[in-house]
């Protein structure tokens, strides 16, 4: 798949996903350097990839679940990226952030494969989103053709109050 950055095409490598899918497992670094697999997580989710906390749009989107979270407490939100565990934990602190979950794929880069989101010129991860219900099926997903663009936040946050 192709998406760009500033108009420039970029590839992303790994397993496209779309709504139906069985979400795929993955493991991911939390902010204490502890291993976290999706299938230990449960009920619905909403999985963010972006390319960095450090950057204004992945900023503007992580804070803007972590507000929007309050009303829906039966979400977890969690943010991926490739930013280490310790910037993530430096970033959350510095913002106030208690309602997103922040992961690292830094180690394996298995939810950029999984996940179809590892952009291979840049080592990042693209913006995307991805809503899974109890039963870890996809509900709605969305890869942003352009990553600077911000994600439809209405039709993310519908599609988790819609799920069971």
């Amino acid at each position: 798949m192709i998406i760009k950055f500033n108009g420039s095409p970029l590839n992303l490598e790994g397993n496209i996903l779309k709504v139906g899918d069985t979400a795929p497992d993955f493991v991911a670094i939390d902010k204490d350097l502890k291993e976290v697999s999706f299938k230990d997580t449960k009920g619905i989710r909403i999985l963010l990839t972006v390319p960095s906390l450090d950057t204004p749009v992945c900023d503007l989107e992580t804070r803007t679940f972590n507000e929007k979270a309050t009303a829906h407490a039966n979400v977890s939100i969690y943010t991926l990226s490739m930013d280490l565990p310790f910037a993530q934990a430096r970033w959350c602190a510095a913002h106030g952030i208690k309602n997103v979950v922040t992961l690292s794929d830094f180690k394996d880069r298995l939810v950029g494969k999984n996940y179809g989101t590892y952009i291979k010129e840049l080592g990042l991860l693209t913006r995307a989103a991805f809503v899974i219900d109890s039963n870890n099926k996809i509900v709605y997903v969305e890869y942003l053709d352009e990553i600077t663009e911000q994600p439809n936040y209405n039709a993310i946050l519908k599609a988790a109050s819609e799920a069971k």
